[in-house]
This record gives structure tokens, C-alpha cells and sequence, in this order.
């Protein structure tokens, strides 16, 4: 199972500098939990001042956990510029394709992990087309804060051809072998669904944010053994 945890400082403090300060605890927590990618996310700040916390998070992230991702939110050039593992692409940024061949051009010698927020499975193969390394599907339980409607656990089914979900659209037979993530409202109790309708992993915010991390990844982790049967108790 593949846990992504993705950063939002503004949730954690009541002042800029106290909201570093907890970011960055939260990081070096979920990278020794063995989160295995972590965003950082902060679309708010300027170039400068994310590159000064992305400076500060890749070395958290080290110090760590030799094996936990960071990828950066958008930008290529900072992820480029502080030694990242690599970038999250929105809807609206350049392809997996094209992001792959700026890294390449770069001196940078470590591949780079891509990953694509998506929305619909149309999205999802052409993120997969562009040789994405996983995407991540959302908002499945969505949040009553975001107005964007949920899709439910039937779009994990439908972009991982499990269940009787298949799109009419899409030729037959086209399987997708990318992993994708289940984002938005995810719970400890509802992650099972996820994983149930095709899930490879979990994406979240609030999830990894609020409380222990170790205890959210136990918990995430051990899911596949406490309900083997595929189904709740």
C-alpha cells in the first residue's frame, strides 16, 4: 500500500513561523513512519519562500528516511533546485511527459517521481500515457468545505477496471496498470473502501496532519490483514 501524505501548513498554527516549524515536525514524522511520498503542497507562498521550506523539508525528509519521496507541488524548478525526488502535477500543468524531459535535461542524476492529480478516468490514462509514475483520483468522500462534489469509491473502481464500472468510452479491454490514490475525505474507518474497489493507496492531508502519524500509517497498513475478507466489521 502506497501512503502519500500531502502538506498544508495553514492547518497547523496560528503564525507563520509556528506553522513551519510544525510542517516541518510533521514531515520528519510521516517520513520515519515510512510514508512513502510526501507534497509539499504550500500553493500560497512565493517562489522564494517555498524554496527556503523546500530547502528545509527535503533535509527533514533525509535525516529521516533514506526511502520516503519528496515531491514538490508544481514546480519543476524548485524541486530541481533543492535536490527533490521529484514533482505532483495539477490538471492544468505540463504533462508527465514533458516535466520527465526538463528533469532530464537538468543536471540533476535521480529519476524523477511524477505524480497527477485527476479526476476522471480520461485523465487518469493520459496521465498513465505520459508515463506518470501514479496518480492520485479524488475527491472520493470530498469535504464540506470543498464544493466540488465527491466521486465516490466508484471512481477507484471505474480507473482500476474493477466491478462492472467500465466506461463505454474507453476501448475495450484497455487496462490500467499505474497505481492510483484515493484522495479526499479518507478516513482510518472508509480507507478500506478504497482499497476494496482498487486502490493502491491512500493520498491525504488532514488524515496525516492531525494527530499521530505512526498510528494513522499503522492503522492504514494493517487494513489489508484485519479485513482480508473484503469486507468491514
Amino acid at each position: 500500500m502506497l501512503l502519500y501524505y500531502i502538506t498544508d501548513r495553514i492547518q497547523l498554527g496560528a503564525n507563520e513561523e509556528e506553522r513551519c516549524r510544525s510542517l516541518l515536525l510533521k514531515i520528519s514524522e510521516a517520513a520515519a513512519a515510512g510514508v512513502d511520498y510526501i507534497q509539499l503542497r504550500e500553493r500560497d507562498l512565493t517562489a522564494r519562500k517555498l524554496e527556503r521550506l523546500a530547502q528545509q523539508a527535503v533535509r527533514a525528509v533525509r535525516a529521516a528516511n533514506s526511502t520516503t519521496k519528496l515531491l514538490i507541488n508544481s514546480r519543476i524548478d524548485i524541486a530541481l533546485e533543492i535536490g527533490a525526488d521529484g514533482v505532483h502535477l495539477r490538471s492544468n500543468d505540463v504533462s508527465a511527459s514533458e516535466a520527465r524531459a526538463i528533469w532530464a535535461k537538468s543536471s540533476q542524476s535521480t529519476p524523477c517521481v511524477i505524480a497527477v492529480s485527476c479526476h476522471t478516468l480520461q485523465d487518469v490514462l493520459s496521465a498513465e500515457s505520459h508515463g506518470a509514475d501514479f496518480a492520485v483520483v479524488g475527491p472520493i468522500f470530498g469535504k464540506t468545505e470543498n464544493p466540488t462534489p465527491p466521486t465516490g469509491v466508484e471512481a477507484i473502481a471505474r480507473v482500476t477496471r474493477r466491478g462492472a464500472l467500465a466506461d463505454p468510452k474507453v476501448e475495450a479491454g484497455q487496462t490500467l496498470t499505474m497505481p492510483v490514490l484515493a484522495l479526499g475525505g479518507v478516513t482510518l474507518e472508509n480507507a478500506i473502501l478504497c482499497l476494496n474497489a482498487g486502490a493502491a493507496g491512500i493520498a491525504a492531508i488532514r488524515l496525516f496532519q492531525q494527530g499521530s502519524i505512526a498510528e494513522v500509517v499503522n492503522g492504514l497498513r494493517s487494513q489489508p490483514a484485519r479485513y482480508r475478507d473484503g469486507k468491514s466489521s
